[in-house]
């Protein structure tokens, strides 16, 4: 006693005199205490030692230095080493935290009564150990070059464990990387877990490894601006969480995942599992607007982005691919497969670089529940895969030719499909997509309730229809199927084994310019659905279709025809004086050539292009300088003989063309 009675008297005098931090070491952890705001310490029944409210058994101490120690109120570091790792805690919040340290296992708890936000800095390194952290205030967490290992956990099977409802900042210090891998057994969700919503940022880089769930999951909303995550490997989603979803900048590279590579819940799944409105509050949304994204999805009907509600893209640079097959749900009853981008709600992108590659069986670029609205960015998709189907009894196999689909409702097969969107369509402005299909079934671009395209530039190169109007699986009626409706912008549609325009309800085409290739007959370039009464209705624009128009369309604005073409040869159209379109000619189509302009319309065949701007990846121009050809012979077409269109019913074969 006498001995403690002494060193307390020492540390007074010091106090006051020249140092500036007291330092108290429990265990693992030291407390520091600024001299100027320590003030009185007192000391109870020999036992007990209080300096700013934090109460200290005097058995518990194991030393008390004084030094010159600089102190950040609201400060909590961990420095992990190897089998240990040791705490230093301000001493303004030492009485709001409860620090445990059982190796290089930390758990901190803090105390409902605390009112001021904390930062914990986090560094060093352990091959067997954790961060946890529970509290109701929220906090900063600063990952300071940072690699941890969860092998034998403690407090949670996660790397860094936060049960904490609050916001959680999470600083990935500038120019420090870190890696954070979890247990490979345990209950845990994340690697990674916060259980409110986490605001990512500065311009280091974080590593992540989940081993039984998911790389990093947060039970609200996340963000990001300027930080670099890498999850590499996930036994679930890369990045799951709840309300929404937001990227400002930064960069995100997911792959070796089981599941999708970023998902977004609707808010609720977390903890009651009641699921909010997405309409009514911000659930379920991911905002893209900078930064760029890599993400490869390897397992069968995995998403690369996933959001239950909308998921709106601005501003970010996504290089995104898919390549698992197909899976039966047998709760839905119904086929799945594979996409790049998928919302349940609406998707709208306008702004953006976005690369999306879908290999495997029945993948699409694209899959939205709601509408699609395109005013701007770039975005180039391409799928190869074939189309899955589904027995009676939910067996699964892939099919090669197209016309195997007909036999199959739509619930028991999944087509491959460039973007695939249940409800409207819009392209305008200045919005630039390009989509290739290769395998059986796929088309380019289908919504099953309308396409309206206002301008932008659309290229679509697709095995089955090219872009398609359909008409919605539920109703199972073709009389209340889509239109389809261009009045201004490119668009650039060739099917080499089905239609390249093709409205299963009205098609109007007002403006714009339009290159439209079918297979040949029975399959035209411009289908409308002439069997519930439809009609193909032309009034104005620049027209190039190879392949005819459906039977009896009305054809306001004059349309004429060449008696032949030829394959891979350069074209030049004229209205009047003017070059209206320099164009390609593909290596197949259908017989037809049908062309139109505004006035005096002419074509020159053989031509040489010089200059001008490329359209359509580079099979139209527009301005540019031509050169050598020859005229070919024009007839007046129209199309009121013969039978209909091809592929004017849902998927399945039409009537002979008439030309």
């Amino acid at each position: 006693m006498k001995k403690i009675m002494t060193l307390l008297a020492v540390v007074l005098i010091a106090l006051t005199a020249t140092a500036q931090t007291l330092n108290v070491k429990v265990g693992n952890v030291t407390y520091q205490f600024p001299a100027a705001q320590t003030g009185d310490m007192t000391y109870i029944d020999g036992t007990t030692l209080t300096i700013m409210g934090k109460a200290f058994s005097i058995s518990d101490i194991n030393s008390m230095t004084i030094d010159n120690t600089s102190v950040t109120d609201g400060s909590i570091g961990v420095a992990y080493d190897g089998s240990s790792a040791n705490v230093t805690v301000a001493g303004n919040i030492a009485q709001y935290v409860t620090p445990t340290v059982d190796g290089a296992h930390v758990s901190i708890a803090q105390s409902d009564d605390l009112a001021e936000e904390i930062t914990y800095n986090l560094s060093g390194t352990s091959s067997d150990g954790e961060f946890y952290m529970s509290g109701s205030y929220k906090a900063t967490i600063e990952l300071n070059g940072l690699t941890l290992t969860n092998t034998t956990p403690i407090y949670s099977g996660a790397a860094v464990h936060i049960q904490n409802g609050k916001c959680i900042k999470v600083k990935v210090v500038t120019g420090t990387t870190n890696t954070l891998t979890d247990a490979v057994s345990g209950s845990q969700k994340g690697c990674l877990y916060i259980k409110g919503h986490a605001e990512f940022a500065q311009k280091g880089t974080l590593n992540v490894v989940g081993n039984v769930k998911h790389g990093i999951k947060t039970g609200e909303y996340f963000t990001i601006k300027n930080a670099t995550i890498n999850v590499t490997s996930a036994a679930g989603d890369g990045i799951n969480c709840a309300e929404y979803f937001l990227m400002e900048s930064g960069t995100i590279s997911i792959s070796g995942t089981s599941d999708d590579g970023i998902q977004c819940d609707l808010d609720g799944t977390e903890s009651t599992g009641e699921l909010t409105d997405h309409e009514d509050e911000d659930s379920g949304n991911v905002y893209l607007e900078g930064g760029t994204i890599n993400v490869s999805v390897t397992a069968d009907a995995a998403k690369c982005i996933k959001s239950e509600g909308d998921m709106r893209i601005s501003g970010t640079t996504i290089v995104a691919s898919t390549s698992g097959g197909g899976v039966w749900d047998s709760d839905k009853v119904k086929t799945k497969a594979a996409s790049c981008l998928s919302a349940d709600g609406n998707m709208t992108i306008s702004g953006g670089t976005l690369t999306l590659i879908s290999t495997g069986a029945g993948g699409k670029g694209i899959n939205v529940d709601g509408t699609f609205t395109a005013t701007g960015g770039t975005t180039t998709i391409s799928t190869t895969g074939n189309a899955v189907v589904a027995s009676s009894s939910g067996t699964l196999s892939v099919v090669t030719q197209s016309n195997q689909l007909d036999k199959y409702d739509s619930d028991y097969k999944s087509s491959p499909k460039g973007i695939k969107v249940d409800g409207a369509i819009t392209i305008s402005d200045n919005a630039v997509i390009s989509v290739t299909t290769t395998g059986a079934g796929g088309e380019g671009i289908e919504s099953k309730t309308s396409i309206n395209i206002n301008g932008g530039q659309t290229t679509v190169v697709a095995k089955d229809d090219a872009i398609n109007a359909s008409y919605n699986d539920d109703t199972k009626s073709l009389s209340n199927a889509g239109d389809f409706t261009i009045t201004d912008g490119y668009l650039y549609a060739y099917s080499t084994g089905n239609d390249g325009i093709d409205a299963n309800g009205n098609c109007y085409i007002k403006g714009g310019v339009i290159f439209a290739i079918g297979a040949s007959q029975p399959e035209v370039a411009i289908d409308a659905n002439s069997e519930e009464q439809k009609k193909f209705f032309f009034t104005g624009g620049t027209l190039v279709a190879i392949g005819g128009l459906e039977s009896g369309s009305s054809l306001s604005q004059s349309c004429y025809s060449a008696s032949s073409w030829n394959k891979n040869t350069w074209y030049a159209l004229y209205n009047g004086n003017d070059l209206a379109l320099a164009f390609k000619t593909p290596t197949s189509g259908g017989t037809t050539l049908v062309v139109s302009t505004s006035g005096t319309t002419t074509l020159k065949s053989g031509v040489t292009v010089s200059g001008g701007t490329e359209y359509f990846d580079g099979v139209a121009n527009i301005g540019g300088t031509i050169s050598n050809g020859t005229t070919v012979n024009l007839s007046a077409y129209t199309s009121s003989g013969g039978g209909p269109g091809g592929g004017g019913g849902p998927g399945g074969p039409g009537g002979p063309g008439g030309h």
